[in-house]
């Protein structure tokens, strides 16, 4: 079984750019994807993918999951 980091909750509301420093310190192993809210993406699962959505404001708007 894995122990590996898959969800940031803490991240919401900072600045997107201090979330992508600490969801890459936990899981460098993965791509770090940041995009405004309301981007439209293509569906389906990776486990090397982490999006990170920002608002108007360069805050974290909802929870980085692997994905």
């Amino acid at each position: 079984m894995s122990t590996a980091k898959t969800s940031w909750p803490e991240v919401v509301g900072w600045p997107a750019a201090q979330a992508v420093t600490q969801v890459g310190t936990d899981r460098p192993d993965v791509a770090i994807e940041v995009l405004p809210s309301g981007t439209n993406v293509t569906p389906g699962f990776s486990n090397k993918r982490v999006r990170v959505f920002f608002d108007g404001t360069g805050s974290v708007e909802a929870t980085p999951t692997v994905g």
